[in-house]
């Protein structure tokens, strides 16, 4: 897949395009992807999503806008799955916000992309205000040489998918709804990075990820998957308990940490880019007097996640890895 920043001054081939935020490539984005490339197969066009960073609402007003579901490294890595072939990451930036819908069309789709077919969601905007639709999309089509194509909204037992849904889903701590929503367990990627090495003193050493963003969009004690930390792609993914909180206990600071004590695993791994899925919480964090205590709860998480496991979730056959 190609990653371009910015908008061409003139397109190099012509695309079928869809324009979105695409946050956490639920089940509707998944939707929308196959049909945008559906479409490309069909008309000979490159496949291509045009998505912006940051998100406009962090733009216009930061304090209010929604907890981001995935990075821009993990949207990038699900829309290259997807089968996408090229996506423009346009930075909306107040220059980007007061182009006009018109201006948009000319300059952007026909000439900047070469967009000669597109599809949009049903409650697609687009130009300053918000000004553009649909239905003006429809009406400069035939002018500016492009089919249009609406997606319907994409339901999940009568509950429209969204990432909006998505976030309140993780929010209430139901991550199986979450699951259902995404297509996949939620996850969160990042790169194992040094830390304080109190777990280890305590008899239970973590890998720390590093975190893209100050909001997860949930918190707590979780059992989870790491895929990356076995030293080989085709190995199992290793099971673990994850604390992903602000460790009231032994910081004052409220940054949010993503920890994770993985069972069976003694190496190094200082450095590697990992994946953790959530698949299940097992508490809400919790401030404790001193850190005997504090360790006596991590020795009950942990027996707790090992029992999930064994109860239920499907059971594997795992190749005992050596890590941190």
């Amino acid at each position: 897949m190609h990653v371009s920043r910015g908008i061409p001054v003139q397109a190099e081939a012509p695309v079928a395009l869809t324009i979105g935020n695409f946050d956490g490539v639920h089940l509707g984005h998944q939707a929308m992807l196959a049909r945008l490339k559906e479409a490309a197969d069909q008309l000979g066009l490159v496949s291509c999503v045009m998505t912006f960073e940051p998100h406009p609402r962090e733009f216009f007003a930061p304090d209010q806008a929604p907890t981001r579901l995935t990075s821009l490294r993990e949207k990038l890595e699900l829309l290259a799955e997807s089968g996408v072939e090229r996506v423009q990451v346009c930075r909306f930036n107040f220059n980007f916000a007061k182009i006009s819908a018109e201006d948009f069309i000319a300059r952007i789709l026909q000439r900047g992309l070469g967009v000669r077919w597109i599809l949009v969601g049903d409650d697609f905007r687009f130009g300053a205000r918000r000004a553009g639709d649909f239905a003006m999309l429809q009406a400069c089509s035939a002018r500016h040489g492009f089919e249009v194509a609406e997606m319907p909204s994409f339901t999940v037992n009568g509950l429209r998918v969204s990432s909006t849904a998505v976030r309140e889903a993780l929010a209430s701590s139901d991550l199986d709804l979450a699951r259902r929503l995404l297509g996949r367990p939620y996850s969160i990627s990042g790169r194992v990075v040094d830390g304080d090495k109190l777990g280890k003193k305590i008899g239970f050493p973590t890998a720390n990820m590093q975190l893209r963003h100050n909001r997860p969009p949930l918190s707590g004690i979780f059992a989870v998957e790491v895929h990356g930390a076995a030293e080989s792609s085709s190995q199992l993914a290793t099971r673990g308990v994850a604390s992903l909180g602000v460790r009231p206990t032994v910081h004052k600071s409220g940054k949010p940490v993503l920890e994770v004590h993985l069972f069976d695993f003694d190496q190094e791994i200082y450095g590697r880019h990992l994946r953790m899925d959530f698949l299940h919480k097992l508490r809400d964090e919790e401030k404790y007097s001193d850190l005997d205590t504090l360790t006596r709860q991590i020795e009950r998480d942990v027996e707790n996640a090992k029992n999930y496991f064994l109860t239920s979730y499907p059971v594997q056959e795992h190749c005992k890895q050596s890590v941190t």
